[in-house]
């Protein structure tokens, strides 16, 4: 099993605990360039809130965006729009990625800013 397919793998499993909860879920996704994050609703269906490291208004003011600093940027502007549409608690998907690095950033950012997870 290559490492793609044990991630997706370890993501797989994730989502469908996190499905049988019936909670809003925080979904990350990283790549070497960039990190995206959504809160989605517990349908699946509809996106409530997003940011990522490609949005002009958060990549002014960050070095790079495929570090630490950014991360912690995406972390709070995720909690931000998430409690402005009514949403406090979440279940975060770190999409099978390990929980270090910039997946930890932008949870800890997240949870400093007022969501709950």
């Amino acid at each position: 099993m290559d490492k793609k397919t044990s991630r997706l793998r370890r993501a797989r499993k994730t989502r469908s605990k996190i499905r049988e909860l019936k909670v809003y879920r925080l979904c990350v996704f990283r790549t070497p360039r960039h990190i995206y994050a959504q809160v989605i609703e517990p349908s699946g269906s509809t996106v409530v809130a997003s940011a990522s490291s490609l949005e002009s208004t958060l990549k002014k003011d960050l070095k790079g965006t495929g570090n630490v600093a950014a991360a912690t940027q995406i972390g709070k502007a995720i909690a931000d729009r998430a409690k402005a549409k009514g949403v406090t608690k979440v279940a975060f998907d770190r999409s099978g990625f390990k929980f270090h690095g910039r997946i930890k950033a932008l949870a800890d950012a997240a949870r400093e800013a007022g969501l709950e997870f």
